[in-house]
C-alpha cells in the first residue's frame, strides 16, 4: 500500500473518531507565556497537568512512554525556537535543549519525564523573565554577554570584547558599567564563579582542573576569588552541595 493511500485511509478513520488535538491558540498561549517570562501562567499550566493529559495531545506512538518522550522533544523544540525569537542567546537556547533532551532520554517512567518537563519549562521561563528585566540592554552589551557566555573558559579581556563589538575599550567599559551597573572584569569574574559552582556540584573535576578550565592564573587565585564571592572555599562548597540537586 502506498503512503498516500495509507494516509487517506488513516485520515478517514480519524475523522470518524471524536478525539481531536488541542486548539492551536492554546499551544501558542503556552509557548508565548514561556518566551515572555510569564511565570504565573506557566506555573498554573503545570498545576493543571496539561503535559500528561492524553486528551488533545495526539498519538505519536502507541507506546505511552514513547509517546510522552516524543511530545517532550516537540515541546523543547518549540520552546527553544520561541525563546530565541524572543531574544534568548541562540547557543544558550540550544545547549539547554540538548541538555534536557539527553536527560529525558535517560529516564524510564512517565512520572520522571513529566517532572523533568516541568523543570525544563520553569528553567526556560525563568531565564526569559530575567532577560525581559534586562531588555534595555543595548546590542553591543548583549554581544558582550553572549561572547562571555561562549568563552567563559578563556581568559577574556576588555580588548577582546572591544574587538568583538567594534568599540573602543574605554567606551565599552563605560557603556557596560552604565547599562549593567557592574564593571566588565567583575561581571566576567562572577560568571566564572557561577560556572565553577556548577562544576563543583555536578562534576568530579579537581580544584586545579576547574581553575585551569576557567583560566584562573592559579589554584590559589581561584580559591581566593571563589571565597570572596561565595562566602566559603570551593572545598567547603563541594562538601555541602555536591550532587544535592540531582
Amino acid at each position: 500500500m502506498s503512503l498516500q493511500r495509507e494516509w487517506y485511509i488513516k485520515e478517514l478513520k480519524m475523522s470518524e473518531e471524536e478525539s481531536s488535538h488541542r486548539p492551536l491558540e492554546v499551544e501558542y498561549s503556552f509557548y508565548n507565556a514561556v518566551s515572555s517570562g510569564d511565570m504565573e501562567y506557566v506555573r498554573e499550566n503545570i498545576k493543571e497537568g496539561d503535559f500528561t493529559n492524553p486528551e488533545g495531545m495526539g498519538t505519536l506512538s502507541h507506546n505511552s512512554l514513547t509517546n510522552l518522550r516524543y511530545h517532550f522533544i516537540v515541546t523543547v523544540a518549540m520552546i527553544t525556537r520561541h525563546c530565541v525569537e524572543a531574544g534568548m542567546e541562540l547557543e544558550q537556547a540550544y545547549r539547554l535543549s540538548d541538555f534536557y533532551i539527553l536527560k529525558m532520554d535517560s529516564l524510564n517512567t512517565k512520572e520522571a519525564i513529566a517532572n523533568l518537563h516541568d523543570s525544563m519549562v520553569l528553567d526556560y521561563t525563568g531565564k526569559m523573565l530575567l532577560l525581559k528585566k534586562n531588555s534595555v540592554i543595548s546590542k553591543s552589551i548583549t554581544m558582550c554577554i553572549e561572547y562571555i557566555y561562549n568563552h567563559i573558559h578563556d581568559r577574556i579581556t576588555i580588548e577582546d570584547l572591544a574587538e568583538h563589538t567594534d568599540l573602543s575599550p574605554s567606551y565599552l567599559s563605560r557603556l557596560f558599567k552604565k547599562e549593567l551597573g557592574i564593571a566588565v572584569s567583575d561581571y566576567i569574574r562572577e560568571k566564572k564563579i557561577d560556572k565553577a559552582q556548577n562544576l563543583l556540584k555536578y562534576s568530579d573535576f579537581t580544584l586545579v582542573e576547574i581553575a585551569n578550565y576557567l583560566s584562573f592564573s592559579s589554584q590559589s587565585h581561584f580559591i581566593q576569588t571563589f571565597e570572596k564571592l561565595v562566602g566559603m572555599t570551593p572545598k567547603k562548597y563541594r562538601d555541602h552541595y555536591y550532587r544535592t540537586s540531582w
